[in-house]
């Protein structure tokens, strides 16, 4: 048995040669138990600035309605969801490996003191709303400015995301842009592609 760092176990068959090994390696299941979800999101959550505002992580009553999963949902222990603000999460939702969702800003403003500032006029904070089937990998930051990621986003490992992308688009870098658009595939190019030389 095998483990990803922050997430669950996958089961990988004996070690056979590199070919053999793409078509043998298969997940257990990629989506969470109802006990694996709490585990994660009790470290997930953080409680930043709640002389401010005390926000939630409210997930959304689909991400329990998959017949034959007690959730449809991956979230890493080790992310980071800043509960200054709510983040409103969809189903069939993926985040990475230290990744952060941050609901909060600091005023850089003017030529005082910047922490002068925060103690006279506070921080400024806003709920996120996270649509259906959204992935953010490893080590992605989705800055206070994103107020909304639609359904089928994908964010890109490292990327800085400071605005709202659109339905299905593919994002990554710094500052992250759309790279791509996700679009329909069918099963044999699915198969073609993991099958090719070098896949892993």
């Amino acid at each position: 048995m095998h483990y990803l760092r922050g997430f669950w176990p996958i089961c990988i068959a004996a070690m056979p040669s590199n070919k053999e090994r793409r078509k043998v390696m298969t997940f257990n299941r990629a989506t969470m138990t109802m006990v694996q979800l709490e585990e994660a999101l009790t470290q997930d959550r953080k409680k930043l600035n709640w002389d401010v505002h005390k926000g939630k992580v409210i997930i959304s009553p689909a991400a329990y309605e998959t017949s034959g999963r007690e959730t449809n949902l991956a979230i890493s222990s080790q992310a980071l969801f800043d509960c200054t603000g709510s983040i409103h999460i969809g189903p069939w939702y993926m985040i990475d490996t230290r990744s952060r969702i941050y609901t909060h800003d600091h005023l850089h403003l003017g030529k005082k003191p910047l922490l002068k500032v925060q103690e006279e006029h506070g921080i400024v904070w806003q709920d996120k709303y996270i649509g259906a089937d959204v992935w953010i990998h490893d080590g992605a930051i989705i800055l206070y400015q994103v107020t909304h990621i639609p359904d089928g986003v994908v964010i890109g490992a490292g990327s800085v995301l400071t605005k709202n992308p659109g339905p299905y688009e593919i994002w990554a870098g710094n500052p992250a842009r759309k790279i791509s658009t996700r679009t329909e595939i069918d099963k044999e190019t699915i198969e073609e592609i993991v099958n090719r030389k070098g896949f892993s």
